[in-house]
């Protein structure tokens, strides 16, 4: 029953429905309806903390930065330039964390990879449904006609979700060693969903995530191999880093992208322009990209970029447009945390290992796309259900269980 309604509740977030019922023409964030339909997610998630609640309280207290995040965000009501969506979004995203939060409070790590990597399974079988028995849904016909989508309007959004998955499926590959081959298979499966998505972001995501895993595993061989692979990838960051630096357009060339990262640029600079009109509060959690002013801060962004965005695709740009330095201070800070975390559990050989290549893919995603403290997203639900974990050790999960029995 448990393990039903986390599936549910993955699935529901993951939003793989939500584009198969609008079409091209919905409008996602002014559908009714569609809000309507995360509320049993929610109900199944509040549920599940009552069945759990000195757990969940007792593990998302040693993410301090995650809860004053969300302060922060449901703060900005107070001098958002639409109170009411800020308001409305804020309960949104605290369910949306609630929910990630409940997913660990009495999970291991091998059931909490299970778990996410039969929810992909799902994903990886409806995307490929998509795209072969109703080709007009799963894959684009317009902009960049040919490219797969699979129950999502773009092909980043397909790509972004088999990237993150491949991690998901080669931890639990790892972890789980009866369903090995299934999972493999599946991993398999979600990088071919790469290439068909033609993501050049996501397949240069997935391949360093993968290798950040096979690093990760090295280092349980011994204190003389995680000596060498250290040295090794302290060289090769610094050469990658200086090839960038150097050469520049090169680099844009081999992932088939322009300087200003398919006009994303485009967006950055008139979101810098508004964020200096309020560096420290932002204009409001989730109120700028839907607030209709002719004054307001999407008419001039919409202006100076000539176009209307949707998000400022760039995650940490999203957070200081929103919520202002405090409330980008305390996302940063929630990464540093997860990072050390996850590389204190690679050195000392413990499952949290599997985080570091999950941290890596969710990082690079940031760069281009809006995917941080977003409500009702799968991104944000898998970011927060790892950091909370990586700080709350399976001991006390299976003592948990002992004592329940």
């Amino acid at each position: 029953m448990d393990f039903a309604l986390c599936l549910i509740i993955l699935l529901t977030f993951s939003q793989v429905w939500v584009f198969p019922m609008l079409g091209e023409k919905g409008d996602q964030a002014s559908s009714g309806f569609v809000r309507a339909l995360f509320f049993p997610a929610y109900g199944m998630g509040l549920v599940l903390f009552a069945l759990s609640i000195s757990n969940s309280v007792l593990a998302v207290l040693r993410q301090p930065f995650l809860l004053l995040l969300l302060a922060i965000a449901m703060a900005s009501v107070l001098w958002s330039v639409a109170p009411d969506q800020s308001l409305r979004r804020g309960v949104a995203l605290y369910a949306t964390t609630l929910c990630g939060v409940v997913l660990v409070a009495r999970r291991t790590w091998v059931e909490l990879f299970e778990l996410f990597a039969t929810a992909y399974a799902l994903l990886v079988g409806m995307s490929f449904a998509f795209a072969v028995l109703f080709p007009s849904i799963g894959i684009m016909h317009e902009l960049f006609p040919g490219a797969w989508r699979g129950g999502w309007a773009e092909k980043n959004q397909l790509g972004g979700m088999m990237s993150l998955g491949i991690c998901v499926f080669a931890a639990a590959a790892v972890l789980s060693p009866v369903r090995r081959r299934l999972w493999i298979v599946f991993a398999c499966l979600a990088f071919l969903l790469i290439l068909l998505s033609a993501s050049k972001t996501s397949l240069v995501a997935s391949m360093l995530a993968m290798s950040a895993l096979v690093f990760a595993l090295l280092l349980r061989r011994g204190p003389v191999v995680a000596a060498v692979m250290t040295w090794m990838a302290v060289v090769v960051v610094g050469l990658l880093v200086a090839f960038v630096m150097l050469y520049p357009d090169l680099f844009f060339a081999l992932l088939g992208k322009d300087a200003t990262f398919t006009g994303r640029t485009e967006v950055w600079q008139p979101v810098l322009r508004q964020i200096a009109k309020r560096p420290w509060t932002g204009f409001g959690y989730g109120a700028v990209w839907t607030e209709e002013g002719r004054w307001g801060p999407l008419a001039w962004i919409t202006k100076q970029a000539g176009f209307r965005a949707t998000h400022a695709h760039n995650s940490w740009l999203e957070q200081w447009l929103g919520v202002g330095i405090p409330g980008l201070a305390a996302f940063v800070l929630m990464q540093v945390q997860f990072l050390m975390a996850a590389v204190m559990a690679a050195y000392r050989g413990r499952d949290g290992v599997f985080a570091l290549p999950i941290f890596i893919c969710y990082t690079l995603m940031c760069f281009t796309e809006s995917v941080a403290v977003i409500y009702n997203d799968f991104h944000w639900l898998l970011f927060t259900a790892i950091a909370v974990k990586l700080a709350w050790p399976d001991w006390r999960a299976t003592a948990d269980r002992k004592l329940a029995s």
